[in-house]
């Protein structure tokens, strides 16, 4: 595929900005510390797994990146939904903190009440305003509800006019994931493409723009680029040249695919199990194209790393590969989506290269979505102390500089269910309250599938406790370490002492802010409780409105 410059008009635009911030970066006007700082590239995926093999096709990005740097086997989503989580990648906060709710502008994603209150104190906005960066994104930014029409591109947000606080250069997909017959928003400018894959193939063109970007910035200033891919998003579209792959590849078949969660909460108990043979063929299908999509991410990363090292960039470059949740195909019998409390939703591939990194390393340390913001401040040098994040740098993690036993035990996950007030035509049966029942009108979301959980990873538990906000304060309760598949619920023999701190603990964590996020868990020797860090309700659905 060629260049996407190739446009002479986007082109002579293209060089002219770049020439301006060439002026401007003159490197006589620029302070030594803003200099020598390292890089910063951070590639997103959009629903990447990692419980269910989703790293399996990325050969490359697991040789360039995991082999040559820093792969985590626990690293999570502060909430399994693209907005809510994607907001939390860019503030470094928790969901009851930025906000976003779910997938819709009334939700607050990508609203005016986000832009007017959020975007200024993103990770992104403070790189370009106080630490030198010039900065670049292309993909898909906020995403939202396409049934709704409400997502980066609306009229009522500020269409693709608006140009998110912290971007030098801007590439934002209008609206949800495609590959082919979208528009891009290039600099506040709509860009249609059509379904030629040589022009338009939306991860190859996301590349190709990434390339002219390392091509054409000031070689005097530090750049952060952030690439956010489709992949492996529905409608899961691969290109040509790989569409024929992994043809006898099916969904794990692992001990909680295709069973009843009989002691779960209401959602997952309506699931019809087994699961009819037309379900089984559509997620196997769907399992296949999205590792086809993933093909082109991992020429995507290949491309990247190649050109910064051609550059001679590589080595003063942090390269950070992650998702924004997993996903599941027929675990407890729900056919496909994410969404949900288990591992396979809320647990997602983090792998980093780059500077005084040692290579081949794996580190079972706990980290999470909210911790991207703070690192990426702490490699520029910004003093994260100085924002409201709610994560915390693991910069020291990767440098090996981190006390392992001051590392946190726990974290909290939260999600605000989605419903529709009317029944779906489709499955008149269900009533309204219900929504993504789809195939065979079993269910994936509801108004009270409304919960937040405080997982803990610490050296004697590795625990999962969950809450509902429905009639019945619904408990789930998991030892990850006995049963890594969360096929036995524990909230009804579980010892009555370890529920009450841990329902303790996670009515802190729902009104934490900032510092107060990052105490010591119930099972970290620090643990003290503290009344006054409690609020009278624990009810998510109330603190995050």
């Amino acid at each position: 595929m060629g260049s996407i410059w190739l446009r002479r008009p986007m082109l002579l635009n293209f060089v002219l900005i770049c020439a301006t911030l060439i002026l401007l970066s003159n490197p006589c006007c620029v302070g030594a510390k803003w200099y020598h700082r390292p890089n910063i590239v951070l590639i997103l995926t959009d629903d990447l797994d990692i419980a269910i093999g989703g790293m399996t096709p990325l050969n490359k990005t697991r040789k360039l990146i995991g082999d040559a740097g820093m792969s985590f086997a626990n690293a999570f989503v502060a909430s399994p939904l693209c907005c809510p989580s994607r907001a939390s990648i860019l503030t470094g906060k928790y969901p009851h903190n930025h906000h976003v709710i779910n997938n819709t502008l009334e939700g607050n994603c990508s609203s005016v009440a986000w832009q007017k209150t959020q975007e200024p104190k993103t990770f992104p906005a403070l790189l370009q305003a106080y630490a030198g960066y010039q900065t670049f994104f292309a993909g898909k930014y906020l995403n939202q509800n396409p049934v709704s029409l409400f997502q980066y591109g609306n009229p009522d947000a500020g269409g693709v006019e608006h140009v998110p606080l912290g971007w030098d250069y801007w590439v934002g997909l209008d609206r949800n994931s495609k590959y082919y017959n979208y528009s891009l928003s290039v600099n506040g400018k709509l860009r249609r493409h059509g379904g030629n894959y040589s022009q338009d193939y939306l991860t190859d063109v996301l590349a190709n723009m990434s390339l002219d970007f390392l091509q054409y910035k000031s070689n005097y200033r530090p750049f952060f680029m952030m690439v956010s891919t489709p992949a492996p998003h529905a409608p899961w579209t691969p290109a040509p040249q790989y569409q024929d792959r992994f043809k006898d590849i099916k969904a794990p078949r692992d001990p909680n695919f295709n069973v009843h969660g009989k002691d779960k909460h209401w959602l997952i108990r309506q699931a019809k199990t087994p699961m009819t043979n037309s379900s089984i063929h559509f997620l196997d299908d769907t399992f296949r194209k999205r590792w086809r999509t993933l093909l082109s991410v991992d020429d995507l990363v290949e491309k990247i790393v190649n050109r910064l090292e051609v550059r001679g960039e590589l080595e003063n470059t942090y390269v950070i590969f992650t998702s924004d949740n997993g996903y599941h195909t027929g675990q407890f019998s729900l056919p496909l989506d994410k969404r949900q409390l288990y591992e396979f939703d809320i647990r997602v591939p983090l792998l980093v290269r780059g500077p005084n990194i040692k290579p081949n390393q794996t580190c079972g340390l706990a980290v999470q979505n909210v911790d991207l913001g703070p690192t990426i401040l702490d490699i520029a040098g910004y003093n994260v102390n100085k924002t409201s994040m709610d994560g915390m740098s693991f910069l020291p993690v990767l440098d090996g500089s981190v006390n392992s036993s001051m590392w946190r035990t726990d974290f909290l996950v939260e999600y605000e269910g989605e419903g529709s007030n009317v029944s779906d035509p489709a499955c008149p049966l269900l009533g309204p309250g219900v929504s993504e029942c789809f195939p065979d009108c079993v269910c994936e979301d509801s108004f009270n599938n409304t919960y937040a959980c405080v997982r803990t990873i610490a050296p004697s538990a590795n625990l999962q406790y969950c809450e509902f906000d429905d009639n019945e304060v619904f408990v789930e309760v998991y030892n990850i370490t006995a049963d890594r598949y969360q096929l036995s619920n524990l909230a009804k023999t579980i010892d009555q002492e370890v529920l009450e701190k841990m329902n303790h603990r996670l009515m802190m964590l729902q009104s934490c802010s900032g510092q107060a996020c990052r105490t010591p868990g119930v099972y970290d020797t620090r643990y003290r409780f503290d009344p006054s860090l409690m609020f009278s309700s624990n009810r998510l659905r109330h603190h995050l409105k």
